[in-house]
């Protein structure tokens, strides 16, 4: 069995012409190097959502309207990227958000697509990080390799202190995903409105226009409750440690 993704030029981009007298660019050579571009970033599922699956718990146990919604995205999931489309999951803390985005992103690269996972302070962190690099064009290079990727999940939206640089980072990311209608994936604990107070209106406004809304509710899953271990007929909580 073949271990190429695309069997008319096995991965490496161009293929004969029919008269074997030239090459030409495979129809897959955009996404080959959107992938290759992209391999320096952060597009690793981390170990703690490895194997999550929709018939697992902690996502078995989640809200089914919500389950349902993501796993109609998965189904759908080339269609969607294509068009531009993402989620945007909204939640208190421990509710399940980075649970469900991962999934998608796991079906993503199981799918052979570009991906970036990143939390938002790392994001930023990394760009910063751009501008110590003395590589010119270092920093443009990595904003045109976040823009050209076919997924972008950013967690914790929000959850960076607010200055005018950070304002002008979040809104050149996803507006440049926004114009190329590149997919993106975030999740907050913020509604909408602290959310535009806290990353700017024209952001928000561009991802309420990409993205399909899933809020997430209930109490924390990662908070032991409390155990009177003195009631030895009282069994301790469970641990869910949902995301």
């Amino acid at each position: 069995m073949s271990g190429f993704a695309c069997k008319d030029c096995e991965d490496s981009g161009w293929v004969d012409t029919p008269d074997g007298s030239a090459v030409v660019a495979c129809h897959c050579r955009a996404q080959l190097v959107a992938g290759r571009r992209s391999r320096s970033l952060s597009g690793v599922i981390p170990r703690r959502y490895q194997g999550t699956s929709f018939d697992r718990p902690p996502v078995s146990s989640m809200p089914a309207a919500q389950v349902e919604l993501v796993r109609t995205y998965v189904r759908d999931l080339d269609k969607r990227l294509e068009e531009g489309r993402g989620l945007w999951f909204f939640g208190g803390v421990g509710t399940g958000k980075t649970t469900l985005a991962m999934l998608v992103s796991q079906a993503a690269i199981e799918a052979r697509r570009s991906v970036a996972i990143y939390s938002l302070p790392r994001l930023l962190a990394e760009i910063r990080g751009t501008f110590e690099d003395d590589g010119e064009g270092s920093y443009v290079d990595l904003l045109d390799r976040l823009a050209e990727i076919d997924l972008l999940q950013i967690d914790d939206l929000g959850a960076e202190k607010t200055s005018a640089w950070v304002l002008e980072q979040l809104y050149s990311i996803i507006n440049s995903r926004y114009e190329e209608q590149r997919s993106v994936i975030v999740t907050t604990n913020l509604e909408r409105d602290a959310l535009s107070e806290q990353i700017g209106e024209r952001t928000v406004s561009r991802l309420e226009e990409m993205c399909e809304l899933c809020p997430l509710f209930g109490t924390d899953q990662r908070r032991f409750e409390a155990v009177d271990m003195r009631d030895k007929d009282q069994p301790p909580a469970p641990d869910l440690r949902l995301a």
